[in-house]
């Protein structure tokens, strides 16, 4: 049985007329950063700056021809365009190529400009011939930390193949959320980095190990050009187009590392360019503070139960990829720990794919049966906390006995 297809790609992912710098990338470019921009005016000069002031990780300055940004400006009614050009006028040494288009409204979203920068920067560094080059996102309205390049670029001489950063809200703007918005976004931080803590006890990864955070998002995203051709560049949709682009690399096996030494600051705007972001999310939150609605999340309790549940799974797959064949009582037993139909299990389990691919398909299909949200309700984020810390604790007073338990 084939048990780790991986997708490769054949044609390129940019075609002539998809060309968005003509000048060819330096034989020294390590990395090149992509950076999507329509209407930052407000910020664009911070991030340019951020990008221009990198430097290692022991304080000296980053060689600026081992990476060069691509910044496309599209659809904009503002002087981001402008902006962009003065600075690179200041800065003639950076390598900064500036795009400027104009696109179709059918074209004219996130999801759609970033696969172009990412594509564009795909062949640029093809063309190097260095699979392990990196294409690095993040956005007009973040600020990047000093070192931000050389920690990627650490973390994939350690072996991952594509890294989510930390990604924190400025704390100007933070301050000036409504107090409610304001404890839901840090409640929510802490809510997820709690999860984040309590996979690496109960469905521990060595591609990334604690300590490690929950994003994967493209103000802070990095991959190589090789395992992004694999996973077949980033997927055409609206947004989440990074969301997309993480599960992606996951159906291909890629080993992603959510590291606490990428940093962002981001802008905490509340008019975002997507429907699902950041800006989006915080907006939400007001409003429920002005309907003065709860802030519902997964139980700490379903949070664990799921995290066993796929360590299980992840052992019966092991096992499979070494010639076990599962009994039936051992696909009813899962197919019960996970809340979906057994035959349907069965058929899975002999399919020819990876195991990022097959826990994609039964999430779905738990979203599909309902079994599994049955078995559970929404409780308050500030309940979920407290369950939350409680698992942990467990974890952390026995941790062989928890893991040795699910075996």
């Amino acid at each position: 049985m084939q048990t780790s297809p991986i997708k490769t790609v054949d044609a390129p992912l940019v075609s002539e007329a998809q060309i968005l710098v003509s000048k060819p990338p330096l034989p020294q470019c390590e990395v090149c950063v992509i950076v999507p921009v329509r209407n930052e005016a407000a910020t664009l000069t911070i991030t340019l700056s951020a990008l221009a002031k990198q430097i290692d990780l022991n304080g000296q300055s980053f060689e600026r021809d081992r990476y060069e940004i691509i910044l496309l400006a599209n659809n904009c009614s503002d002087a981001s365009a402008a902006i962009a050009h003065r600075f690179a006028q200041h800065h003639p040494d950076l390598n900064l190529h500036i795009v400027e288009r104009t696109l179709p409204p059918q074209e004219a979203h996130i999801g759609r400009v970033r696969q172009m920068l990412m594509n564009e920067a795909h062949r640029r560094l093809s063309q190097l011939g260095r699979k392990r080059s990196v294409i690095a996102s993040t956005d007009g309205d973040s600020r990047v930390s000093p070192t931000w390049i050389a920690a990627i670029l650490e973390e994939i001489a350690n072996g991952a193949d594509a890294v989510g950063g930390r990604i924190m809200l400025d704390p100007v703007g933070l301050a000036q959320l409504a107090p409610y918005t304001r404890a839901c976004h840090l409640r929510e931080v802490g809510y997820r980095s709690l999860i984040a803590e309590l996979e690496s006890h109960l469905d521990p990864n060595p591609d990334d190990p604690a300590p490690r955070h929950f994003q994967h998002y493209g103000a802070s995203f990095a991959v190589t050009a090789e395992i992004y051709a694999q996973a077949g560049g980033m997927p055409l949709v609206r947004t989440p187009e990074d969301v997309a682009l993480y599960k992606a690399l996951l159906r291909v096996n890629a080993r992603f590392r959510h590291s606490p030494k990428v940093r962002v600051m981001t802008s905490a705007r509340q008019r975002g360019r997507t429907e699902l972001g950041l800006a989006n999310q915080l907006s939400v939150w007001t409003t429920m503070g002005q309907q003065h609605q709860p802030f519902l999340v997964e139980s700490g309790t379903e949070v664990a139960a799921r995290l066993r549940s796929r360590y299980q799974l992840r052992l019966l797959w092991e096992k499979i990829l070494c010639g076990h064949q599962p009994s039936d009582r051992e696909v009813r037993s899962m197919s019960q720990t996970l809340g979906i139909g057994a035959d349907w299990l069965q058929k899975q389990l002999t399919q020819p794919q990876t195991l990022g691919l097959l826990m994609e398909q039964i999430e779905d299909r738990q979203q599909q049966e309902q079994i599994w949200s049955q078995r559970w309700s929404k409780v308050s984020i500030e309940q979920a906390i407290q369950q939350l810390r409680l698992e942990l604790h467990r974890a952390k007073q026995n941790p062989h006995a928890e893991l040795s338990l699910l075996r």
